[in-house]
């Protein structure tokens, strides 16, 4: 099976339980409309090509922490998204959830999934009650404080701000979550997989912080130019456009080198050289030029 066919399997079963019974039809509809249709569902996607490289001897729980993972990285688009925070008109290409069900229904949105999240990781716990265990504390680690992407988020309110802890917790932490569950889904140990993760994290934040800078809403599926609005640490003003893209691909270059030794290292690299293709912007005509 596909891993976007079965990411995107995992994630209908996590949403129909969340929805199940005499649920609330708004909120339950406002949990479809955050999840689907989804992005490059590349947190997930990395977990368990980490889970296949290692073997995957138990897919249903492969399936739960990439699932779980997932689920939180949503929600906090979801919570990034309202007033309080970027105060945002569009996300994937359309209206934010809290434009378009209202504020109260956002914040409980981003809430119930978050808890969705936890709640997936236990339906297999009674199978697999250790790496369930493990798994659980991982996805709270890397989602609260104090380094999770809820720290990340609390460095915005810093008067004095760490950019590589910033960056390290809003970004990072989901990608180190995605390698280090990936590898204890699949019953490995989870260090080894620590610098790969933050390497790919630390890469997507640096691209970001490229695509806010150079191009329009239209073209990202997202309001562009909010580092800047914010006033927000980023790359691009830390370093430059041109010193921006060279950290970029210093960092991508270092993370195939990061993987550890296992079954699936060739697909993995080749995972990690497609993230990249992915991740490095084409530079505008305007800005190439300059």
């Amino acid at each position: 099976m596909p891993l976007k066919t079965r990411i995107e399997n995992a994630i209908d079963a996590a949403l129909l339980r969340a929805r199940r019974g005499s649920a609330p039809t708004q909120l339950s509809s406002a949990l479809f409309y955050a999840m689907k249709p989804g992005g490059a569902r590349i947190r997930p996607t990395i977990s368990l090509s980490v889970a296949l490289a290692c073997g995957d001897d138990a897919p249903d729980v492969s399936n739960a922490a990439a699932t779980s993972i997932e689920l939180i990285h949503c929600a906090s688009l979801v919570h990034d998204d309202m007033p309080c925070f970027d105060d945002a008109d569009i996300r994937r290409g359309k209206p934010t959830v809290h434009r378009e069900y209202g504020e109260a229904l956002a914040l409980l949105t981003g809430d119930s999934l978050i808890i969705q999240g936890f709640d997936t990781l236990a339906q297999v716990a009674r199978q697999h009650p250790a790496r369930a265990g493990e798994l659980m504390s991982e996805l709270a680690n890397f989602t609260g404080m104090p380094n999770g992407i809820c720290a990340g988020q609390g460095w915005e309110s810093e008067e004095h701000i760490d950019l590589s802890a910033y960056h390290r917790a809003k970004t990072g932490a989901l990608f180190t979550a995605a390698t280090r569950m990936g590898a204890i889904a699949a019953g490995q140990e989870a260090e080894p997989w620590t610098e790969l993760g933050a390497r790919i994290g630390e890469a997507f934040q640096v691209a970001d912080d490229l695509l806010d800078a150079l191009y329009d809403a239209d073209t990202i599926g997202k309001p562009a130019g909010q580092d800047a609005l914010h006033n927000r640490p980023n790359a691009v003003s830390e370093y430059g456009v041109g010193g921006a893209v060279k950290r970029l691909e210093d960092i991508l270059g270092g993370a195939i080198s990061s993987i550890p030794s296992c079954p699936g290292e060739a697909m993995l690299a080749e995972m990690v050289r497609k993230t990249a293709e992915r991740l490095t912007p084409v530079m505008p005509a305007s800005t190439a030029a300059e």
